[in-house]
């Protein structure tokens, strides 16, 4: 890989929230910044990654909670879409379409689906999550090529499933914002189903990893710039930060966002994926799109799940929803 700026154009990096700062000490204790790929296997088996069992996600009836096997890509496996469904809906609602995180080599449908829940106690939503495969065993294209077969098949089916077909959202943080993004390229140049919105919550969209942002965040926070190199090179191998990266693995790579449905990003000042979300933001409305993109100060990489009481989180969290009502016109 390249740097274009030399790291020490880099200034010091940005201090945390007071309230997230003391967490996040804690949190270093079982989290360290840095993910190496000798850790991702470890990881994957850990207490941290435990799943939500059925129990947890119906949420004492409110939801109904199901799984469907459906076609995967051409030639490639099925994939598996976990559906929670509110009780007692008797109009077709909105979808909300979950793309989990977890740079790319952690995590199943499960992961960080509660956020999700939350957001349709509030908009109610039908919410379909999706199972990908994981990097390095499985590296680009398979993980957006899954997620991408998985919310056709949702458009598809949206009368079978209670869904709005007009009003279908894709969503996901982390690396699971960056196959949002990659998912709703794809559903543009292919003719695919017509989003209502794209919703990108701390997205990891930039294979080259040189920001002024991922520099300063070396060694600190959550998911700091060697965990990227990690990820990225679990998912593209040699052809990380070189010349013919597809917009569809890394969504900054793309030269052409026009088109595209509005979005919703959102980053950390303190994080790795700031300057490259805030660019992605930029670029959308240099291309004539709609944007809505909030920088909490303080944050790093997944603060609002992990310290959720804290304001600042109080704040997103409020943030997302309230665009969400926007869009669904409820």
């Amino acid at each position: 890989m390249t740097n274009v700026l030399p790291e020490t154009a880099a200034g010091p990096p940005p201090p945390f929230d007071p309230e997230l700062g003391a967490a996040l000490a804690v949190i270093g204790e079982q989290m360290p910044p840095a993910l190496t790929a000798d850790m991702i296997q470890p990881m994957r088996e850990g207490a941290l990654l435990a799943d939500l069992t059925d129990d947890d996600l119906a949420r004492a009836g409110a939801f109904t909670v199901t799984r469907r096997q459906v076609p995967g890509p051409a030639g490639d496996p099925d994939v598996e879409l976990l559906i929670l469904t509110p009780t007692g809906a008797t109009t077709p609602l909105p979808a909300i379409y979950h793309t989990h995180g977890g740079g790319m080599v952690v995590g199943n449908n499960r992961t960080g689906v509660e956020v999700v829940q939350d957001w349709a106690a509030e908009v109610p939503s039908v919410i379909v999550s999706v199972e990908y495969r994981l990097a390095p065993e499985h590296p680009h294209p398979a993980p957006v090529e899954d997620c991408y077969a998985g919310l056709v098949w949702t458009a598809e089916h949206a009368a079978e499933l209670g869904i709005d077909p007009e009003r279908i959202v894709i969503a996901g943080a982390s690396a699971g914002g960056g196959l949002a993004a990659g998912v709703a390229l794809m559903a543009r140049d292919r003719g695919g189903p017509a989003l209502l919105g794209q919703m990108l919550l701390c997205p990891m969209i930039d294979d080259r990893n040189d920001t002024v942002s991922a520099i300063q965040m070396a060694g600190r926070g959550v998911w700091d710039r060697t965990a990227n190199d990690t990820g990225w090179t679990a998912l593209l191998g040699e052809a990380r930060g070189g010349a013919d990266v597809s917009p569809y693995a890394a969504p900054a790579r793309a030269t052409d966002l026009s088109g595209l449905p509005p979005a919703f990003v959102d980053v950390g000042s303190a994080e790795t994926f700031r300057d490259e979300d805030v660019a992605y933001a930029s670029a959308i409305w240099r291309s004539g799109g709609q944007a809505e993109l909030h920088v909490w100060p303080g944050g790093f990489h997944g603060f609002d799940m992990m310290v959720p009481q804290a304001a600042v989180s109080q704040d997103a969290r409020a943030a997302r929803v309230r665009w969400l009502s926007r869009l669904m016109g409820m």
